[in-house]
């Protein structure tokens, strides 16, 4: 794994720890500083696709989708 993808993933993770509920990507999109190389909602959703094959991160298939650490 590259380190760019971890630091993004970590920035990522910080975001859903401090959520009280599950966050669709568009909103994690929002809350993650802009400078991480996080530039939509699709790049957030992959780099949480990859964390949830993992078993980090808990992928709630709704519409939007919504994610959160895994339990």
């Amino acid at each position: 794994m590259r380190t760019g993808e971890f630091d993004r993933y970590e920035r990522i993770r910080g975001v859903l720890d401090a959520a009280d509920e599950p966050l669709t990507a568009r909103e994690i999109l929002a809350l993650v500083d802009e400078r991480d190389g996080l530039d939509s909602p699709h790049r957030v959703a992959t780099v949480l696709g990859r964390w949830a094959e993992r078993g980090e991160i808990e992928v709630i298939a709704d519409r939007p989708y919504r994610y959160a650490l895994d339990a």
